[in-house]
């Protein structure tokens, strides 16, 4: 399994508009890992009476079409929802339970499984799970990185049901700063937790020295994101979508995370500067930090979430790469 727990989850639910496009995107990004024969998605319905299954066992996830599982069915996805707890192992491991499944799997070439939840309050709102073609040892690199990609699935899932019925420029984050057609950008998934801030500095790093940025633009750059990707973990707590972007000589970060706010746009729920006369202070810091740094920094709150962002004119890219 190449998810490695490290806060990134290679999983791209940016151009997702709604539920459908978030499923197949994630079972497409399922079935190219290692040893991954079937990959499946389900989704609560009535009241929870029921779930609505997506699965594949190809890339060609667009011929997957949708079924239901009741919610008593004897089957993983229904435990993972009812309890809220992952369910691992190899096919043999589970004695009992799961008998009709996993004897049709076993006949099929599966030797593995692994369900978890796609977390949300009070209790989840969905699941995915996955069949593999060899044993897993599911150590816990394996285990974090698929719930990383649950709890990304149901940040994404939550925020298409939001923007459901919006117009586009309702829907849109728009950043300040990104006034035409993007000459390149790059996104990533970032996990809700500490890990993600060491993600998103490898992820900017990398893809600056793909445009050839370096030196201290890259540095200010990397110091602005880890403020505003830890500020996100702190105050929202869910999965953020990190995008890069550079059109001519400039080079405008924004993090987007799916936290919500019922009043959009209200003070509490945007990014701003402490005011603190004690320079040793730790909590506040980071967003000075991005004032002084970068040449325009700020923050946008709606119904779904908050994108923070910060944009460095870069000057001559030669000069700035030397």
């Amino acid at each position: 399994m190449g998810w490695s727990g490290d806060g990134s989850v290679p999983v791209a639910f940016t151009d997702a508009t709604d539920v459908d496009a978030v499923a197949r995107l994630l079972l497409r990004s399922l079935m190219e890992q290692s040893s991954v024969r079937r990959a499946g998605i389900a989704l609560t319905e009535g009241g929870g009476r029921r779930l609505r299954f997506l699965v594949t066992d190809t890339l060609d996830v667009e011929a997957a079409t949708w079924c239901h599982i009741d919610a008593y069915d004897d089957v993983p996805l229904t435990d993972v929802v009812r309890f809220g707890e992952p369910v691992v192992g190899d096919v043999g491991s589970f004695a009992d339970r799961y008998t009709k499944l996993l004897a049709e799997q076993t006949a099929e070439g599966s030797r593995a499984l692994a369900a978890v939840p796609l977390p949300d309050t009070p209790s989840p709102l969905g699941g995915l799970v996955v069949f593999y073609d060899s044993p897993q040892e599911f150590g816990p690199d394996q285990l974090i990185g698929l719930e990383d990609v649950g709890r990304a699935t149901a940040d994404a899932v939550r925020r298409v049901r939001a923007q459901a019925g919006r117009g586009p420029a309702e829907a849109a984050a728009e950043v300040p700063g990104i006034t035409g057609r993007a000459s390149r950008s790059a996104t990533l998934i970032l996990a809700g937790d500490p890990r993600a801030a060491g993600a998103a500095r490898h992820f900017l790093r990398d893809q600056l020295e793909q445009w050839s940025v370096s030196g201290d633009p890259a540095d200010s750059a990397e110091l602005c994101l880890s403020e505003l990707v830890t500020n996100a973990v702190i105050h929202a707590g869910t999965s953020s979508e990190l995008t890069v972007t550079l059109e001519g000589d400039e080079l405008t970060v924004a993090v987007r995370d799916l936290g919500g706010s019922s009043r959009p746009g209200d003070a509490e729920s945007t990014v701003h500067l402490v005011e603190d006369e004690d320079p040793l202070r730790v909590f506040g810091r980071g967003l000075v930090l991005v004032d002084a740094l970068a040449d325009r920094w700020g923050s946008e709150a709606d119904a779904t979430g908050t994108t923070s962002w910060f944009v460095m004119e870069l000057g001559d890219l030669e000069t700035a790469a030397s």
